[in-house]
C-alpha cells in the first residue's frame, strides 16, 4: 500500500524586513497550495528581531512543495527544510 506523505517546510529567515517582498511575492504565487502559515519571530514593544522561522502546511500534489521550496531557498538569507510524515 502507498503511504501519504504530509510536507512541512520550514523557512528560516534572516534579514527579515529586506527579505519579506520577495518571500510575500512567492506565498502568494503558491497561494493555491498552502493551507496553513505559522510565523515565529522575536517581539516585544521596542524590539523585532530580524529573523523569523515560518512554517507551511502545504495542501495536495507535492510538486508545488518543491518548487515553492527550490524557489525560496535561491533567496539570499533563507534556509528551507522540510519535515515529511507518512501515514496510510
Amino acid at each position: 500500500m502507498n503511504k501519504k506523505r504530509h510536507i512541512i517546510p520550514g523557512i528560516h529567515i534572516t534579514g527579515r524586513v529586506q527579505r519579506v517582498p520577495r518571500v510575500q511575492d512567492l506565498f502568494t504565487e503558491y497561494g493555491g497550495s498552502i493551507k496553513t502559515r505559522l510565523g515565529l519571530h522575536e517581539a516585544s514593544e521596542s524590539v523585532c528581531s530580524p529573523n523569523g522561522l515560518i512554517l507551511l502546511e502545504m495542501a495536495g500534489d507535492e510538486t508545488p512543495i518543491f518548487e515553492l521550496a527550490q524557489k525560496l531557498a535561491t533567496v539570499e538569507g533563507i534556509e528551507v527544510q522540510k519535515m515529511v510524515f507518512e501515514h496510510d
